[in-house]
């Protein structure tokens, strides 16, 4: 088995806690303009908690969040800064190696699937691709909702030389739970996988979506894969988010759930790792106190409660 790598958690939530505003449009963008200093610090607590892996605050330097005018004058500066604020902060790790994802996002808005441009999109990708690809050890489209956002990040990195992986948001009403796994374009997991076992991707991962609904996934994700005869990392990072509330992951500053505590997480965490899934952190609304409890918890600590498994 694969060891289980730590992922970093949600960034705007903790831009909020160490002092950085967000508004909108421009979201967690905002804090590169304003207070980089606090992204930085963000990105070390995380690596202090436990990340092995921290990614770049790149989700909203796209047009959607900071417009087009933005986007052409800045763009390239804001996410050239983004990228070396994480592996500034990956580099001071004294402790262990630390590597630095490359966030390539849903340029046209999170779970929204019916918005996706195949003819505009790689004018947004390839301006992140470009201005990261100095800082970064990997990429990471994330929070992509249909299976053609991750044919254009393929696309997109094809000529880095750096390993990407490809991270699915799930569909996760209340009642997905009891429905065959399915991302929120309506196509289903077990197609998403197989088409990551045709893809040059060395791993999949679900994230922002609800806990409960991802280890339906990746028991989808292993069964699709032992089909093909691929075998490849897989991984989760869920989010916070209250039940049945509108609007996308970014849109606005969403409830929190109350009853999911840094404990209560790791939990779930575990179910992953016994599940199969070797990259484990958190999205929105995950903070370092969660990262540190799963990390504590999949490192197998010498405590009663923690996983058996093994951690980096």
């Amino acid at each position: 088995m694969n060891p289980i790598r730590i992922l970093d958690g949600g960034m705007s939530r903790e831009l909020v806690r160490l002092g950085a505003e967000l508004r909108q449009p421009e979201w967690s963008a905002l804090a590169l303009m304003e207070s980089p200093q606090i992204v930085r610090r963000v990105h070390e607590e995380f690596i202090t908690a436990g990340a092995d892996v921290v990614t770049t605050n790149s989700y909203a330097l796209v047009p959607f969040h900071i417009g087009e005018e933005r986007f052409r004058t800045d763009g390239r500066r804001l996410i050239a800064l983004a990228g070396r604020l994480a592996r500034e902060a990956a580099d001071a790790a004294t402790d262990r190696k630390v590597l630095v994802a490359g966030s390539l996002p849903p340029v046209f808005g999170s779970y929204e699937p019916q918005l996706f441009k195949p003819d505009l999109v790689q004018d947004y990708l390839s301006v992140l691709v470009e201005e990261l690809a100095p800082f970064v050890d990997l990429w990471v489209g994330e929070t992509l909702s249909l299976v053609a956002e991750a044919e254009a990040v393929q696309n997109a990195v094809a000529g880095s030389g750096k390993p990407f992986w490809i991270s699915f948001t799930l569909e996760d009403a209340p009642d997905a739970e009891m429905r065959p796994a399915s991302l929120r374009s309506g196509e289903s997991v077990a197609d998403a996988a197989r088409w990551i076992a045709g893809s040059e991707a060395s791993a999949l991962l679900f994230n922002c979506s609800r806990p409960e609904v991802m280890r339906r996934a990746l028991e989808a994700a292993s069964a699709a894969f032992a089909k093909e005869g691929r075998r490849i990392e897989i991984g989760v990072y869920a989010n916070a988010f209250a039940a049945e509330e509108d609007g996308a992951a970014n849109e606005t500053l969403h409830t929190i759930r109350d009853d999911l505590s840094a404990d209560r997480y790791s939990h779930f965490a575990c179910e992953w790792a016994q599940s199969g899934a070797t990259i484990i952190g958190g999205c929105c609304g995950v903070g370092a106190s969660h990262i540190l409890r799963l990390a504590t918890r999949l490192k197998g600590a010498k405590e009663s409660h923690a996983c058996t498994v093994q951690s980096v």
